[in-house]
Parts: structure tokens; C-alpha cells; sequence
């Protein structure tokens, strides 16, 4: 029998088509080939064509994977018969960047309200930020944030968005220098100094590897003059060190909140481009569409931030091609290489994504997860390539180097200077992020129905009603707007954010 919703073909080159709607036992929803052997859900691969064993099984016109033995048309293609295989790695650097500057769109002026700080920063939300240079002193932080929080007085602060505790499970039993300690420094530092905090306590125990005065020494004055600090050891204790907290909050609230919005351009706009809980829907409709925004916002002189480096595994050389100088798709490249070295030597493999929840999405292998992925990164040329956590001063679309695991990503994308983070997810994330409020995007209706109040835009009308990607991606880049200049987004009513700061550490714990 042949199935009434049509599959998705996404270019010529490819000999497999996308299932839309659940296609049944026994059903050909192409028409032709053998009628499918089990239930295949959407999302998941349908053979166009025979596929002999060692093929090369092509999605988004580019190789995926390899059939493990032959495959005929009409089957499904999924892990039993679809293997991870070597990529091309034959670099073209560039060769794409004169397409990738044409492709930069022409923008009229938009603006949003903004917190302009006195060093010129500008912030979309208005926080108090509580930083624990070291696991030791996370308790007391976070007590002395639930209690100003718990105790209402900010209702008397209505420019302030409240009062956020960033604890974390290092700081100590780290070498004092290399990967790992700058990774930390960097995202304290990072979130202290973020331009949508208006002021930072650092709390310390007093004794560990992390110290505040090192972080001054090593970053400059910048910023500095909106944090303070206190450790433990110094204060009394931690019932001692709790009280001195909330003080020193009581006594901040008023400056803070003498804060207010007021007209800036978007170019001041540092977006962080994240995807989790992926599904075979992702590079077909949300990550394309958040794109297009991204192409936009870098017509407006903004910033667009892709990250997760082992996600855009496979696909590196659709950024390579369109870098703007040797010397920026350098930095990309060595830091594939470090992945492939990491990986390696703790026993691991760039194929261990995707995740079991990606796979039943309909995510075969790492190649087909990374094309889909990349393309939240749109068109334009790539600008350049930032270390974790390091501040992001290029415009344009840039890339991060973060692990793919969302948390730690997220968290360095924001210490780097993202002021809102853009999610798309098609199995469903309950993530949020401080300070920097996160707008979440479903890939297909049903996620949206299934998690309405997680899910602030609806990606799934694209292949349900036909909107257009351009259509999607001018929607998204208008809630941007709007939640940059104060609309709350659907995690940050919630809640959600005080347990998703995730510093990535690296190196041993000694």
C-alpha cells in the first residue's frame, strides 16, 4: 500500500527520502521498492534507490554513512544497516567565501531596548550575579541567593531580573595552569563582566587554585568595577559568610536597578546558536531556519555564535569554505584535530554521537547529525574561531570551540558574550541558561503540542503548512528582538538556569 504523507527528498543527489508522518508495516511511502519490514516513524530514512553493501548513503546532497550490507529500495536506513565512515577532510579553504559575502542579506536598521553599561556593553536582562570561584564556597551562594530571592525584596527593584547564584564543582585539586584552569577563569570571568550583569560577587573559600586577584591580573580592569569580592576563611564561616552575602546584595540592589532600557541597534547583539535532543528534523526545518536569522542578524552587523565542535564533525569543511582567511579555518582545523587526539586517548570516538535519543529521532551517525546542525549557522562567511569562554570581539558568524553536551556549551558561548541563546530541539529539552534568557525551538508540531510550556516557536508548520524557511527564520529573528529587549521566553518563566551553568573542565583531578 502506498503511504498518503509524502516523504521529503532534500536534494537531487540523495538516494533517501525523509518520512513525514508515521508510516506503517507493510506500507511503500515511496511508491516503489519493498513494502517496509516494521513501523518507521518520522523523521527516519527510506531508500530511493538499490544500495549496495560499503555505498555511500547521501543526505543533504553529502555522504552520511555507508551501508553495512545492501540495502534495496524502499527500505529503511537507519544504525542496522548504516555505519560511520571517514569524511572528506580534503579541505577547499574559501573557495566558498565570495558566495558566502553575496549572502549576506541587506538589512534596514532595527534596534531593541537595551541596558547600555558605562564601558559601552549592552545588556538584554539586568542580573546580580553570585560566583563561586570554587566548589567549596557553591553552598553558601546559593543560600544567600534563595534567601534575597525567597524574601521579596525585589519587588521594590523592578529594573532588576533577579539574583543568580553561578556554583559549579571545581576550582581546586586543578593544575594552576593549562587547559582546564583557563577554561574556568575565562567563564567566571566571562559571566562577572557579562553585559547583562549589572553587578557580581565572587566568593571564595580562600585557600583553592582560583583565585580572584589572578583573574584581575590576567583580564585587565574591564568590567571590574561592577564585582566585588569575599571568601570564607576571611569572613567568619559560612553562616557568617551567607549573612555578608545578602548585605552586600541588599546594598547593590539600589545601583542596579538605576539601570534602564533604552534604543540600541541590533549590531550589539551576540546571539548563541545551540541545538539539543535532535531529531531527523532538525537540519530540515528549526536549524535551517535559525540560519536564515543568523544570516540576518550578520546583516545587521550583529554576531552570531555556532559552538559544539564534535557536533559540526563531518561538516568542518562547509565552514572551511567559506572562512575568510587561512589563518581563521586554521584555527578550525586545529581544533578538530584536538578533538580526534581527546577522543582517542580517553577511549572514546567521534561517533559516539549521536545519542540514543538522537537515534530514535532518526539520527544515524555523527556525519548526518553535524550537516544538520551546521546549518544554524547559515550562509555568510565565518569571521573567525574562539578558544571556550573566550570573549567574542569579531563580528559576524564565528564559531566556538565547546563539547556538544548543551549545558557546558551554553555555558561558554554566554561567558564569551552571548546576551540571548536561540535552541532548536526535536525530542524536547527543559533547558534554560542565566543570564542570557534562551528562546527554545521546535522542529516539528508535535514536540510543540507535547511541550507547550517549553517551547516558545513552532518550526514544524514548515513541512505541516508549508511556511517558508525565510518566512521562519524573519520569526525568529523578531522574538530575538523582542526577548533581547525584555519579553520573557518560556524557560526563563520557569525558572530555569541556576543549575545549567557547566564550566568544562579539562585535565585531572588532583
Amino acid at each position: 500500500m502506498l503511504d498518503t504523507a509524502t516523504p521529503l527528498i532534500l536534494s537531487p543527489a540523495d538516494n533517501v527520502a525523509i518520512v513525514t508522518a508515521r508510516a506503517p508495516q507493510g506500507s511503500r511511502p515511496l511508491g516503489l521498492g519493498v513494502e517496509l519490514a516494521a513501523p518507521v516513524m518520522p523523521g527516519h530514512k527510506i531508500a530511493r534507490e538499490d544500495i549496495p553493501e560499503g555505498g555511500a548513503i547521501v543526505k543533504f546532497g553529502q555522504v552520511i554513512g555507508y551501508a553495512t550490507k545492501p540495502i534495496q529500495a524502499g527500505e529503511h536506513i537507519h544504525t542496522h544497516n548504516c555505519e560511520f565512515g571517514a569524511h572528506d577532510q580534503d579541505y577547499h579553504i574559501g573557495v566558498d567565501l565570495a558566495a558566502a559575502r553575496a549572502a549576506v542579506p541587506a538589512m534596514a536598521p532595527r534596534i531593541f531596548q537595551g541596558f547600555r553599561r558605562d564601558n559601552g556593553q549592552v545588556g538584554t536582562r539586568n542580573y546580580i550575579a553570585v560566583c563561586a570561584t570554587v566548589n567549596c564556597s557553591a553552598t553558601v551562594i546559593r543560600r544567600a541567593a534563595e534567601q534575597v530571592m525567597a524574601s521579596g525584596i525585589l519587588a521594590d527593584y523592578p529594573n532588576v531580573d533577579g539574583v543568580v547564584a553561578f556554583a559549579h564543582g571545581t576550582g581546586c585539586g586543578m593544575a594552576a595552569s593549562g587547559p582546564g584552569f583557563d577554561n574556568l577563569q575565562r567563564v567566571l570571568w566571562g559571566h562577572a563582566t557579562h553585559p547583562n550583569v549589572g553587578a557580581a560577587v565572587f566568593v571564595g573559600l580562600g585557600c583553592e587554585v582560583m583565585q580572584v586577584a589572578r583573574m584581575k591580573q590576567s583580564f585587565g580592569s574591564s568590567g571590574a568595577e561592577r564585582f566585588h569580592g569575599l571568601t570564607i576563611q576571611d569572613t567568619g564561616g559560612t553562616t557568617k559568610t551567607i549573612a555578608r552575602i545578602v548585605e552586600q546584595i541588599h546594598t547593590l540592589l539600589p545601583e542596579v536597578d538605576r539601570a534602564n532600557r533604552e534604543a540600541v541597534p541590533a549590531s550589539e547583539l551576540r546571539v548563541a546558536l545551540e541545538c539539543g535532543g535532535s531529531d531527523g528534523f532538525s537540519g530540515i526545518t528549526a536549524n535551517p531556519a535559525l540560519g536564515v536569522a543568523s544570516d540576518m542578524l550578520v546583516g545587521l552587523g550583529g554576531t552570531a555564535i555556532l559552538a559544539e565542535t564534535p557536533e559540526i564533525y563531518g561538516a568542518e569543511q562547509l565552514l572551511l569554505r567559506r572562512a575568510v582567511s587561512p589563518e581563521v579555518a586554521q584555527k578550525l582545523i586545529e581544533r578538530i584535530r584536538w578533538w580526534e587526539n581527546y577522543t582517542a586517548i580517553n577511549g572514546g570516538s567521534m561517533d559516539n554521537n549521536p545519542s540514543p535519543g538522537n537515534k530514535a529521532g532518526g539520527l544515524t551517525t555523527i556525519l548526518e547529525k553535524s550537516l544538520g546542525a551546521a546549518a544554524k549557522g547559515g550562509s555568510t562567511p565565518l569571521t573567525d574561531v574562539f578558544q571556550y569562554a573566550e570573549t567574542v570581539t569579531t563580528p559576524g558568524f564565528v564559531f566556538m570551540d565547546t563539547p556538544g553536551y548543551d549545558p557546558v556549551a551554553t555555558t561558554g558561548q554566554i561567558a564569551g558574550g552571548a546576551q540571548v541563546v536561540v535552541f532548536t530541539t526535536g525530542r524536547g529539552s527543559a533547558f534554560g541558561s542565566k543570564p542570557a534568557p534562551t528562546i527554545k525551538v521546535a522542529t516539528n508540531d508535535r514536540l510543540y503540542a507535547q511541550m507547550p510550556d517549553d517551547m516558545d516557536i513552532n518550526c514544524g508548520d514548515i513541512v505541516s503548512k508549508g511556511v517558508t524557511i525565510q518566512e521562519k527564520g524573519a520569526e525568529i529573528l523578531d522574538r530575538i528582538l523582542a526577548v533581547a529587549s525584555g519579553e520573557k521566553t518560556k524557560s526563563e518563566g520557569l525558572g530555569l538556569g541556576d543549575n545549567e551553568f557547566v564550566p568544562w573542565q579539562v585535565g585531572a583531578v588532583m
